[in-house]
């Protein structure tokens, strides 16, 4: 089972977690990730490129399933103005056993970070900047190539 939203909606955590919990799998692994409210971020804007976006997260889901034969994967991602502690992303996993899930969760948050289309956008009192990719990000995600 593989289920990808990205939406304007605030995600509900909960339910996130319900679903994937409801695969019967052994072994859940969840990253949540929030808005920080870094050098005073008031609110970080993200806006996609709606189907390639949805698509990227599919195939993204697709790999960890075929990677970890996993039960399930799931990623719920908001797009539109957040504010700091606002949940951005939600990502799910579930797998017969524990190390499988925990493999596949940190495969998708680091390969989302740098492989799904996603623009960023901080505003700070009146100034407001685009998000430049981090190395760091591309470091994670390297580390799952080959």
């Amino acid at each position: 089972m593989i289920a990808v939203t990205v939406s304007t909606a605030v995600i509900d955590q909960g339910a996130e977690f319900e679903a994937i919990a409801s695969t019967g799998a052994g072994g859940i692994a969840t990253f949540v990730g929030l808005v920080r409210s870094d050098d005073g971020v008031a609110i970080l804007s993200l806006e996609h490129y709606p189907g390639a976006t949805e698509a990227a997260l599919v195939t993204l889901c697709e790999q960890a399933a075929a990677r970890w034969d996993l039960i399930g994967a799931r990623v719920t991602h908001r797009v539109g103005d957040m504010r700091p502690g606002e949940i951005v992303v939600f990502v799910g996993t579930a797998a017969r056993h524990r190390g499988a899930a925990l493999e596949a969760c940190a495969f998708l948050i680091d390969r989302l970070k740098t492989e799904a289309p996603f623009w960023k956008k901080e505003t700070r009192g009146d100034e407001t900047s685009w998000v430049e990719p981090r190395d760091s990000d591309d470091a994670a995600a390297a580390r799952w190539k080959g």
